[in-house]
């Protein structure tokens, strides 16, 4: 992936600005979130108290992302925060009469990823009162989050949450997630796989699990099953061990 591809993603595009909050737990707790997304850019909008980036609860709510919580940028007023952005989407669980048009997270996500002309702000509100009908109708698109109708409040962060989510999976796309979990070993070829197939059937008949001169259903029903498993190579040699095994005349006890 080159620089200018890098530089002009969703993620290096995307801003998130959090208007009046009143909990310090729940800015350190937005910043975690956005992190754990790949995102960055976090701005607040006359915070409800002092000192709202250094505060003890925000700090510790962070929980790993300070580092966005100390970049993060304290304006005074909806004009400064969207410096720089020619989109802007609020988010509410309130629907309002006159607003911009209604918009699900997904669409939005889908519509920011393949966009990239678009340098985008989402804009969540104070915890209590949300966001304030002026500020809504001079934004792009609302969104709402179609949670259960019947109680459709969720917690600041986890709003945020919810839209960074959408984004990244839309930005990802299909492509499976990259995990260094487990051990990864060399795939079998077909030779060694046909060779402990044989081994394994000698065991089998040494043990009378597997009677020669009846329907060879057991093999082929035995190699679907390890057909649908991907086996490794140390794999077959430990099934190959096991074979051995049972093939090795023991020595009778005195």
């Amino acid at each position: 992936m080159n620089k200018l591809k890098i530089d002009n993603s969703v993620f290096n595009r995307l801003r998130f600005v959090l208007v009046e909050t009143s909990s310090a737990g729940n800015i350190g707790s937005v910043a975690r979130a956005i992190k754990t997304m790949g995102f960055g850019e976090l701005v607040l909008v006359n915070p409800r108290f002092p000192d709202a980036l250094q505060a003890p609860e925000a700090v510790a709510f962070a929980s790993g992302a300070q580092d966005v919580l100390s970049a993060a940028r304290i304006v005074a007023s909806m004009e400064e925060a969207l410096q720089g952005c020619n989109f802007a989407a609020a988010v509410s669980a309130r629907l309002r009469e006159f607003s911009p048009p209604l918009i699900a997270p997904r669409a939005l996500a889908t519509q920011l990823v393949q966009d990239t002309d678009l340098h985008a702000a989402l804009i969540f509100g104070n915890e209590r009162f949300g966001l304030p009908n002026e500020l809504v109708q001079k934004c792009n698109v609302l969104i709402n989050i179609p949670a259960n109708p019947d109680y459709s409040s969720l917690n600041l962060a986890q709003a945020v949450q919810v839209l960074a989510y959408e984004c990244r999976v839309a930005a990802l796309g299909d492509a499976p997630p990259v995990s260094d979990i487990g051990f990864h070993g060399q795939a079998a070829g077909l030779a060694d796989i046909e060779g402990m197939y044989e081994h394994l059937e000698q065991a089998l008949i040494a043990i009378e699990f597997l009677k020669p001169d009846s329907p060879k259903k057991l093999m082929p029903r035995l190699k679907r099953l390890f057909a649908r498993t991907q086996l490794e190579t140390e794999e077959v040699n430990i099934l190959r061990g096991i074979a051995r095994q049972i093939l090795t005349p023991k020595q009778k006890s005195k």
